[in-house]
């Protein structure tokens, strides 16, 4: 099955892509292992997203995205890349999923990343209802509650300061000790020091949440102390927001492109991989998955589909059809 773009993964990076290539008339197939949409369909409604004067749910913002992008002729199959096996010079690529083999001389993985999720009671059931991964995404929503932050990073610093904009206060959960050295993991001693002159921002320490509750909401959280391991509910909680790392959705690529430590694929600012003909593009590249923004993300696929037609307007020329 031969197509001129292959795209890994329909988030909005992997969406955009598909859209820009179709509209240059290129044979496009885009692959992902669910339905379309990528983080922004567990985001209950999106407000920073440009051309949208009141919020839309994500779930719906994709939703319009992946039509726009069959409207122009994007064919999406829901398969999972299992594999690759790159091509020489100038030469097609083939991916491997859970079904088939699709080749193209053109790649462009948009695979994603994921948060790392909080290990307690009731996550699962309650995220996306008052538990997030995302403080710019949903803060907003918050306004005069009190919330939780888990994550002694640099991020959840930032997300803390970037939450009493709107909270009336935000409770940060260190698994450390007051007086232990390693107390926080951040290494941005000015974002820590704002964040301990922030009249909002509290500290609970040696503290981990072992349970969220709430019914289709959440209410309240159970911390359990890691020094006594005393089990305390706080029930004036509205809401738990967590950053505690990602996890780029890479692991079918291990050895097979240049990746960072972590995971992340590292490409040049033109989202091309040392590979010709293969692109990295949104939460999944190094750059662009320091910022986790669906329109970052959405940036990345229209540089990837330009640089891709670009490339085989270059491949034609030298090696033919």
């Amino acid at each position: 099955m031969n197509f001129d773009v292959i795209i890994v993964g329909g988030g909005p990076a992997g969406l955009t892509a598909g859209i820009y290539c179709a509209r240059a008339e290129l044979k496009t197939l885009l692959l992902d292992k669910k339905i379309p949409g990528g983080q922004l369909n567990d985001t209950s409604d999106v407000e920073n997203y440009p051309g949208f004067e009141e919020a839309i749910s994500g779930p719906e913002l994709m939703e319009r995205t992946r039509k726009q992008a069959e409207r122009f002729g994007v064919e999406i199959k829901m398969e999972e890349a299992m594999d690759v096996e790159w091509g020489a010079q100038g030469q097609e690529h083939v991916i491997i999923t859970d079904e088939s083999k699709y080749h193209a001389p053109v790649v462009i993985l948009s695979t994603g990343a994921g948060p790392v999720e909080l290990p307690a009671k009731g996550a699962i059931e309650l995220k996306g209802k008052g538990l997030s991964y995302c403080a710019v995404c949903d803060g907003y929503f918050f306004k005069g509650k009190k919330l939780i932050e888990v994550g002694a990073g640099d991020s959840g610093f930032t997300e803390a300061l970037f939450l009493t904009k709107f909270a009336d206060e935000v409770r940060m959960v260190i698994r450390h000790s007051e007086d232990s050295p390693k107390r926080f993991r951040a290494k941005d001693q000015v974002l820590v020091n704002k964040a301990m002159e922030n009249p909002k921002v509290r500290f609970i320490w040696n503290s981990v949440v072992e349970e969220i509750q709430g019914t289709g909401k959440v209410e309240g959280v159970v911390l359990k102390n890691l020094g006594t391991g005393q089990s305390t509910a706080i029930n004036d909680i509205s809401g738990v927001f967590v950053n505690i790392g990602h996890l780029p959705e890479t692991s079918f690529l291990r050895g097979k492109v240049n990746m960072d430590e972590d995971g992340y694929i590292i490409t040049d600012s033109r989202t091309r991989t040392e590979i010709p003909g293969v692109f990295g593009v949104g939460d999944v590249r190094k750059f662009s998955g320091e910022y986790a923004q669906a329109v970052i993300a959405a940036a990345d696929g229209c540089i990837a589909a330009l640089e891709a037609e670009k490339y085989l307007e270059e491949r034609r020329w030298s090696f033919g059809d």
